[in-house]
């Protein structure tokens, strides 16, 4: 029944239940006297109810029409506070919750940042913070379990809306008295892969974006030791002949905190673009809308 009822129909019954008069619900809905007569006719062929009797001080309402006004009244009322909340989104005083999910590396340049704005600017707003990336990510938006993911993505299904945030080339960190640094040896793509490597790999698949990116040039790396976060890269570079390949960022964080050391990769190698993902059906969402805005804007170096 519902399915095909028209719902403009619970307007026009929320009206005549106030007005008590044909006329006067015609002119408080802009429409005409044989509209609201229809309209009526429409609703007493739905219900199998006459819903009003006309007495000579106004339309009467049966106890049909009298539940049926209770109910067009709770539709009036929820869609009204609906739509005052979307119009008159406040940050300071939402309560809104947000899962989101991103690579480990970003924690320190992006979202330290961010946590930090949004208890100043939104203090109501509750942040879960999840480590994922790439297709993991990417199941976790689809499945409902976070509502934002910010990382490298190499392809997104058609359902996921997304937004470029930055791109940020690709550095190696290492110990400064590596050997990497001996002169006498030609520092190529052959002698940073010659080295054993420190990935960390937030899906557990013992790669990061750039061993995709090394795929397409037909090459690999050594990983040695994998890592699912980043507690233990600064202690492990530096008790080992260890490299690490990480966006420059987290890299020159690790190398001035921990006396580490930054050097160029050697050969040429497309920068990282980060996107800031989500589903399609949170698209239009004010809240949603706002808390995206604030992670973009932290995300610019």
């Amino acid at each position: 029944m519902l399915r095909n009822f028209d719902m403009n129909l619970f307007i026009v019954l929320h009206a005549l239940m106030e007005e008590r008069s044909v006329t006067r619900t015609g002119e408080r809905l802009g429409k005409t006297q044989s509209a609201i007569s229809n309209a009526l006719k429409r609703l007493r062929e739905q219900f199998d109810d006459p819903l009003f009797v006309r007495t000579p001080g106004g339309l009467i309402p049966t106890p049909r029409a009298e539940e049926l006004g209770r109910a067009a009244e709770e539709i009036m009322l929820t869609t009204q506070r609906s739509l005052s909340r979307a119009a008159d989104l406040d940050p300071a005083t939402s309560t809104a919750q947000f899962a989101i999910g991103a690579p480990d590396r970003l924690s320190l340049p992006v979202f330290l940042p961010f946590l930090g704005a949004l208890a100043r600017l939104a203090p109501g707003i509750s942040i879960d913070l999840r480590t994922s990336d790439r297709d993991h990510a990417i199941r976790l938006i689809e499945s409902q379990e976070i509502d934002l993911a910010l990382g490298w993505f190499d392809q997104l299904p058609p359902r996921i809306m997304s937004s470029p945030a930055f791109s940020e080339e690709l550095v190696c960190l290492c110990r400064p008295d590596h050997p990497i640094k001996d002169r006498r040896k030609p520092f190529d793509i052959d002698a940073l892969l010659s080295f054993p490597h420190l990935v960390v790999s937030s899906g557990g698949d013992r790669k990061a974006a750039f061993d995709t990116m090394l795929a397409r040039i037909g090459r690999e790396r050594i990983a040695r030791i994998s890592l699912g976060n980043f507690t233990l890269v600064p202690s492990l570079l530096r008790q080992s002949d260890l490299i690490g390949v990480f966006t420059r960022r987290t890299a020159s964080y690790f190398a001035d905190h921990f006396a580490l050391a930054t050097h160029p990769l050697p050969f040429d190698i497309e920068p990282m673009s980060h996107q800031l993902i989500w589903h399609r059906r949170l698209d239009t969402d004010k809240v949603h809308r706002w808390v995206r805005g604030q992670l973009l804007r932290h995300c610019q170096p």
